[in-house]
């Protein structure tokens, strides 16, 4: 199934480069439009002599163009994909030029050294990893008990504060929003970033919705089992200490990860992804699911200043790629060892019914409460307006409530047709916000919707 124009747009680094690429979309600025199994590829006549080479792989997709632009991808690369989305007649079978086949042949020897790196590096058997000793052990375990202190004292602040919120009352919230912000500025000073982020979103429930003070409640409750079971850190296992410390904000370091976590290679389907930006930060959560080992996996990224990221993914897609997993009771963030290479679109096979579905999430939950959102992926769900609201029903009359726009609810409806839907989404413990939905084809994604 070939990326929609919506889908081609949202690879777009920002708005100005998606508003350009659209004013590109004209056959006869291409004096050259080719394509075959691996790529696309055309010339595009800019303000110089010469043409811009611009072609892209379609495994990726991943772009070049010979553009001085330093955004990526640029205006022609978008452009170049727009045009072979609308005007498909446009573009002729050919053979690739050099500058495109030296260049695919350059990207292929990277992936074999990288798939022979990785190869190379993988752990024995029943053996641990190898990992560089710290340059001074004795000043890394003083600055790991300086950080300790500085947290222990943090969460005896957070503790005091809940205290308080509780003899307050939760009624006298709506009138104090500083507080939160205030509390999540002391916690990231405390090196307690995960606690920041915690804090944050709590205070964002706070008067909205009927019942904002139940979850408001349920939330300051998941802060004190931190607060308690860091307390009992050394009495832990390791795995839980890794997922604590994940949710305190104290996560592994990228090197670790890749020498020493679990390695998985699968074809993984992209689930979904959304992108969200804060202070000129931009976080992107991409979902996966493996097809033979059935594990989901999620990449985090972050971009700054600019929505730019190192890979480009398309929801619907399976991708061949050796993933390697953080440490945790329920490992579920990982990174990508190798390019990934897409294989085809296709839509999530042997998708369970919601009860199933929330089963298997119910363990993963007793394994490691502290993952939030959390993936869920069921089938059998119909778009319902429940009241001002929206929701996805069952068959047997369940709902589950969603966090999504009246017009993203509107249009799940109109492309559900009234029937029932596979749906995936971010549960937030009371909410479901859908990230991607198919019938027999994927027919509806977060990202995708227009501006």
């Amino acid at each position: 199934m070939p990326l929609t124009p919506q889908e081609i747009l949202k690879l777009s680094p920002d708005d100005a480069s998606a508003k350009a690429a659209k004013g590109l979309v004209l056959p006869a600025k291409w004096p050259q439009l080719h394509h075959d199994d691996q790529a696309v590829w055309g010339e595009c006549q800019g303000s110089g002599s010469k043409p811009y080479q611009v072609q892209v792989d379609r495994a990726g997709p991943t772009f070049r163009c010979s553009c001085p632009s330093r955004k990526f991808p640029c205006k022609h690369g978008l452009a170049l994909l727009l045009l072979r989305a609308q005007h498909p007649d446009s573009f002729s079978v050919a053979e690739q030029p050099a500058w495109v086949s030296e260049w695919l042949e350059s990207r292929r020897k990277r992936d074999e050294k990288q798939a022979a790196k990785a190869t190379a590096e993988t752990p024995a058997e029943g053996e641990a990893a190898a990992t560089k000793p710290p340059a001074d052990p004795a000043a890394a375990a003083r600055r790991e008990v300086a950080r300790l202190k500085q947290m222990e004292a943090g969460l005896a602040e957070l503790e005091r504060w809940l205290g308080d919120r509780l003899r307050q009352g939760l009624a006298q919230l709506p009138a104090q929003p500083e507080l939160w912000e205030a509390l999540a500025t002391r916690m990231v000073d405390a090196k307690l970033p995960g606690i920041a982020y915690r804090l944050r979103r709590i205070g964002g429930w706070v008067n909205r919705g009927e019942h904002w003070a139940s979850r408001v409640l349920g939330g300051l409750g998941q802060l004190q089992i931190l607060i308690d079971a860091f307390r009992r850190l050394d009495t832990l296992s390791v795995p839980v200490q890794a997922d604590l410390r994940n949710a305190l904000g104290v996560t592994v370091d990228r090197e670790t990860v890749l020498k020493s976590g679990e390695r998985i290679l699968d074809d993984w389907l992209v689930l979904g992804q959304c992108v969200e930006e804060e202070s000129r930060l931009w976080t992107r959560r991409v979902w996966l699911r493996g097809d033979q080992s059935g594990r989901m996996a999620l990449v985090l990224d972050h971009a700054h200043g600019v929505r730019r990221f190192e890979q480009n993914y398309v929801t619907s897609t399976r991708l061949e790629m050796t993933l390697a997993f953080y440490p945790g009771n329920a490992p579920l963030r990982a990174i990508p060892i190798n390019e990934s290479r897409a294989r085809e679109r296709t839509p999530p096979a042997n998708a369970p019914p919601l009860d199933r579905a929330l089963d298997t999430l119910a363990s993963t939950l007793a394994m490691n409460p502290w993952q939030w959102p959390q993936p869920l992926l069921y089938s059998g769900a119909i778009p319902y307006r429940n009241g001002k609201n929206w929701a996805l029903e069952t068959a047997s009359r369940q709902l589950l409530p969603l966090t999504a726009s009246d017009d993203s609810g509107w249009v799940l409806l109109a492309e559900s047709g009234g029937g029932p839907l596979t749906v995936f989404g971010e549960w937030d413990g009371e909410t479901l916000r859908p990230l991607s939905a198919w019938t027999d084809d994927l027919i509806w994604t977060e990202e995708a919707q227009p501006a």
